[in-house]
C-alpha cells in the first residue's frame, strides 16, 4: 500500500521533543539588575561568599553550581569545558537570562569570556581566566594543580584543623592566594573540601590543559563592557598570560590587582566588588575600563 510505504519511510523519532536543559543548582540573593557569578574548577556557589553580601546590596545575585560541582550532578556524557559551557548557555536560555551581566573566576572566567564571544551574556568581568597558557605553562598548570589536589585528598581528615590556623592555610593555599593566611578559615575549608569532592575534577583538569583551545573574538564583535582582571602574583595563571587574553579579546580592558593571587575576591575583595559594580552599571563602563595608572595594562 503506497500510503503505508510512505509512512514507513518517514518514521517519527522516538523522542520528538528536544532534551530539556540540565537543571543547575543555584541561589539568588538581593534584588535589582541580575548578576550571574560562575565559580572555577572544583569550586561551588559558596566560592563567592567573600563578596556576595556586598554585591547583593546592589544586584539580584545568582550563583550556580556548574555540572559535576556542588549540588549539580555531572553531565551524562563527557564533562569537558565546552560541554559545561553549553550546559550553562542552555540553562540561561531556559531561565530567560540571556544578556545577563556575568562574573567568572578562573575556569569560570574563561567560561564568561566564551559566553561573551557567543553573544549569550551582557557585561562581563573575567577574573584570572584559564586557557591562555602555552608550552611549559600547560605542564605547570596541569601537574601543579593535580599535585595540590592529591595532597588535599591525602590530608582531607585533617582539613578542618589545618584551615583553622594561619600556618595551615598558608601551606594549603600558597599557590592560589598571595596572602593565604588572610583567607577566612571557613572559606578555605569550604573551597578545599569542594576540590576534594568534585567527581569530575581530574577529567576536567585534563581537558582544560590539553583539550580544545579557547577561541578569541575579533575587535568590535563584543558590544557590552568586558574587563579582564588579573592578580599580579597569580601562580596558577601567570600574569604574562594576560597579554594573550587581551590579544584574543581585543575589546577587553585589562585591570591589574596588586598584592593578589589567583582569586581577587579572596585577596582583594573590596577592590573586586568595586570593579564588578563599575562594569555592571553602578558607574559608567568607561570608568571601569580606565583603571588607575598602576593597574593599567602592561
Amino acid at each position: 500500500m503506497p500510503g503505508l510505504q510512505h509512512l514507513a519511510g518517514h518514521r517519527q523519532p522516538l523522542h520528538p521533543y528536544p532534551t530539556p536543559p540540565m537543571h543547575l543548582h543555584h541561589t539568588r540573593h538581593g534584588s535589582g539588575k541580575p548578576l550571574l557569578l560562575i565559580h572555577g574548577l572544583g569550586g561551588t556557589s559558596n566560592s563567592w561568599s567573600t563578596i556576595l553580601d556586598e554585591l547583593a546590596a546592589h544586584h539580584e545575585v545568582i550563583t550556580i553550581d556548574l555540572p559535576g560541582h556542588g549540588q549539580t550532578p555531572p553531565l551524562p556524557g563527557p564533562n569537558t569545558f565546552y560541554a559545561l559551557t553549553d550546559a550553562v548557555a542552555d540553562w540561561l536560555r531556559a531561565q530567560q537570562l540571556e544578556g545577563i551581566a556575568c562574573v567568572g573566576s578562573s575556569m569560570g572566567a574563561r567560561m564568561v569570556l566564551e559566553l561573551a564571544r557567543r553573544g549569550t551574556v551582557g557585561a562581563v568581568v573575567a577574573l584570572d581566566p584559564g586557557g591562555f597558557w602555552r608550552r611549559w605553562q600547560i605542564q605547570f598548570f596541569y601537574y601543579s594543580v593535580a599535585g595540590s589536589v592529591r595532597l588535599l585528598r591525602a590530608v582531607e581528615p585533617a582539613l578542618s584543623a589545618l584551615t583553622a590556623n594561619t600556618a595551615g592555610r598558608t601551606l594549603l593555599l600558597a599557590q592560589f592566594s598571595a596572602r593565604p593566611w588572610r583567607v577566612p578559615a571557613a572559606v578555605a575549608l569550604s573551597e578545599l573540601r569542594s576540590f576534594v569532592h568534585t567527581p569530575i575534577f581530574d577529567e576536567l583538569l585534563r581537558d582544560l590543559a590539553y583539550g580544545k583551545k579557547q577561541e578569541g573574538a575579533p575587535r568590535g564583535s563584543i558590544r557590552h563592557p568586558l574587563v579582564i582582571g588579573w592578580g599580579r602574583q597569580d601562580r596558577v595563571c601567570f600574569p604574562s598570560q594576560a597579554r594573550r587574553a587581551t590579544a584574543a579579546f581585543p575589546d577587553a580592558a585589562l585591570y591589574w590587582f596588586d598584592h593578589c593571587g589567583h582569586f581577587p575576591h579572596w585577596d582583594q575583595p573590596a577592590e573586586t566588588v568595586q570593579l564588578i559594580l563599575s562594569v555592571t552599571g553602578r558607574e559608567t563602563a568607561s570608568s571601569a575600563a580606565s583603571a588607575p595608572a598602576h593597574q593599567a595594562a602592561e
